[in-house]
């Protein structure tokens, strides 16, 4: 693991090792893919001001999230089917963020379930919550989290319905795998994930297990979820919601400075400015021309996170120019844990870090509360 220098070095090390409809699920974007690729696009044009003859010795990097302490202003984002990356990707993935000590958020279609990760790691997780037409089920999955001991419900809002993701359709994307001649091909080539996934918990949703009839059947599976996303839903339900649960809730999927505002009076803790990974609304803004806005509009009020491209420390430190409390990151550590596990998790997390720290070094900064668009080089 030491000699993957870079996301990118885990993220080539997971497309050889994961198969291509898996790998692709985590990698695309929706439709023309072109505010997946603005997210990358606009953070790389933000450039730091290099700093000279400052005493960096000393750099902290520790913070706050929602009032508990993080190494790093991090914390690894929902992302569906980590299983499907590696055999209990969840699992693997929670303890690997725990052991660097910042948050990990479990999906609502996660491969393993609440349980299975609550009853394999020693500290509370997030759990992020998908809103179902059935409120009794989205009523069970929240006292689910609240029975682990969840220490934060991360709502995610920029769901209602689902953007097509043209890779999803043509690779016959399904959990488990759909056996078409093409993907038993693809899995004979890749016997150590083969291996990984067969030793694991589960190979279905686990969330969904002894609730949707069917699910071992692909093609019921998929037309239930499908038909569950609610083009209903609005600000009530997200008071509801947060009546449901009574802890901390987080509103993730935020663009709009307008939203943003709404969101700080409905008692949430905070928000995420997100897309979605641009796997939603394409042509939608990136994140990080939609962070400084808002955080100017809401930022006293409730924490900002950022979540949207991130791959490197010196993403991170971007976002906390910006305005960001800390961010969020999901294929930066999916493309970790296919490569390798909880170690890939772990390695991915540690790139990251040491990044941050570096480039905190360079631009002459020695806490991350010292972060602010002080940092940024004049356009």
């Amino acid at each position: 693991m030491q000699t993957m220098t870079c996301i990118e070095d885990l993220r080539e090390a997971a497309s050889r090792r994961v198969p291509r409809a898996f790998f692709d699920y985590a990698e695309a974007g929706s439709y023309a893919e072109q505010t997946l690729r603005a997210n990358r696009a606009d953070l790389e044009r933000i450039k730091l001001r290099q700093r000279i003859l400052v005493d960096v010795a000393e750099r902290d990097l520790t913070t706050t999230i929602l009032g508990e302490p993080a190494a790093l202003p991090l914390a690894l984002a929902p992302i569906g089917m980590c299983g499907m990356q590696h055999g209990d990707g969840e699992i693997l993935a929670c303890r690997a963020a725990q052991a660097a000590g910042i948050p990990f958020t479990l999906s609502t279609m996660s491969i393993c379930s609440i349980e299975d990760v609550a009853g394999a790691v020693d500290k509370p997780f997030w759990f992020q919550l998908y809103v179902m037409k059935d409120r009794g089920f989205v009523r069970s999955l929240i006292e689910r989290a609240a029975a682990a001991k969840c220490s934060a419900l991360v709502l995610t809002v920029d769901l209602q319905i689902l953007g097509q993701r043209h890779r999803d359709i043509k690779n016959g994307l399904s959990v488990p795998p759909e056996l078409r001649i093409k993907n038993i091909l693809d899995i004979a080539t890749k016997p150590a994930w083969a291996l990984s996934v067969l030793r694991g918990k589960r190979r279905t949703f686990g969330n969904l297990a002894g609730y949707v009839r069917g699910m071992e059947d692909v093609r019921h599976l998929a037309r239930w979820t499908a038909e569950q996303f609610d083009p209903t839903m609005n600000w009530k339900d997200v008071e509801w919601i947060a009546g449901q649960w009574g802890g901390k809730l987080i509103l993730k999927g935020i663009l709009d400075v307008e939203d943003a505002r709404i969101a700080a009076q409905t008692g949430a803790a905070a928000l995420v400015v997100s897309n979605h990974g641009g796997r939603q609304l394409d042509g939608a803004p990136s994140s990080i021309s939609a962070l400084p806005p808002i955080a100017d509009a809401v930022g006293s009020s409730m924490e900002v996170l950022f979540d949207g491209g991130v791959r490197s420390g010196q993403d991170i430190m971007r976002a906390l120019a910006l305005g960001a409390r800390a961010c969020l990151s999901g294929r930066a550590f999916i493309y970790g844990l296919g490569a390798d596990g909880q170690a890939g998790v772990a390695r991915a997390i540690e790139i990251m870090r040491n990044e941050l720290s570096v480039t905190m070094a360079l631009t002459g900064t020695r806490r991350i509360a010292d972060i602010d668009r002080r940092v940024v080089a004049a356009a």
